[in-house]
């Protein structure tokens, strides 16, 4: 290996190009979202479950929401696998399904993501457009 000196490059016959511009994070967020089965709202609303194994009716509310569910602020964490209904008390509908993934903690309590067994479009009273768009 050739000593450094001020002023000399290190490698003379090898020149400096700019770097590339890298596009792999803005091509993995187009990917993302084309995989993404229906737009997400961002929208803080109250909603009923009815979990099952259980009688009394938990308060929740919405963080975000979609046609095939919602992330939800609840003050008790509920397992990954729970079963159980998500009543709009706006438009009394009802749509059942999941918690799909471990709840976190936050300030409020514990978000929990909530995936409905059947896409629900009309649910939350809320237009979402097609995917991609």
């Amino acid at each position: 290996m050739r000593p450094i000196h001020p002023g000399r490059p290190v490698h003379p016959t090898k020149p400096i190009r700019p770097a590339k511009v890298d596009e792999g994070p803005v091509r993995a967020a187009s990917i993302l979202e084309e995989r993404r089965r229906s737009q997400r709202v961002m929208v803080r609303m109250p909603v009923t479950l009815h979990i099952a194994d259980r009688s009394k009716e938990v308060s929740a509310m919405t963080v975000a929401v979609s046609e095939t569910g919602a992330m939800l602020v609840l003050r008790e964490a509920l397992p990954l696998g729970t079963r159980l209904v998500v009543e709009n008390p706006a438009t009394q509908k009802r749509a059942g399904g999941s918690v799909t993934r471990p709840p976190q903690t936050c300030a409020e309590g514990h978000l929990i993501p909530v995936e409905f067994a059947e896409p629900a479009p009309g649910f939350w009273n809320i237009f979402f457009p097609p995917a991609g768009s």
